[in-house]
């Protein structure tokens, strides 16, 4: 083998070499771009799922709110299931409240004026004021000869 030859066989194997040497790098490029994409893609996977964890915890304690005010307006109305099963409390219900009257019988309604109508008005509030006020003033000397 002569020099030429040889030297022609090194540039050969070189410029293989070189090939290889640019496939794998090409290759690993090439995966480590699929490798970031992979954990591109998992970590907003992982992401929205603690996303909709929040989301569900908090449908499941509005869930569990509605669920014991449902069991207790529940409880609320068993207990006037039971008030109301006696014919004698319907009918002191009836008879109290919504004013009504038994066969045979006169209802009569006595209407009593309120006591407060009077002390509505703006002169006697002015007046009670103008007391209270002037209360403030006097002494208690002043309150024995009133």
């Amino acid at each position: 083998m002569t020099s030429a030859d040889y030297s022609n066989l090194k540039t050969r194997v070189q410029r293989q070499q070189k090939k290889k040497i640019r496939k794998i790098r090409f290759y690993h490029s090439f995966l480590t771009i699929v490798l970031l994409i992979c954990v591109c893609e998992i970590s907003y996977s992982a992401l929205m799922n603690l996303a909709k964890i929040v989301v569900y915890q908090t449908k499941i304690v509005k869930a569990q709110q509605l669920k014991a005010q449902a069991e207790t307006r529940n409880k609320h109305l068993k207990n006037e299931i039971q008030n109301f099963s006696s014919m004698y409390k319907v009918e002191s219900i009836a008879r109290n409240n919504l004013k009504m009257a038994a066969k045979d019988e006169v209802l009569i309604i006595i209407n009593q004026p309120d006591n407060n109508e009077g002390d509505n008005t703006r002169g006697n509030k002015f007046t009670k004021f103008l007391e209270s006020f002037a209360s403030k003033f006097t002494s208690d000397d002043d309150k024995i000869f009133d």
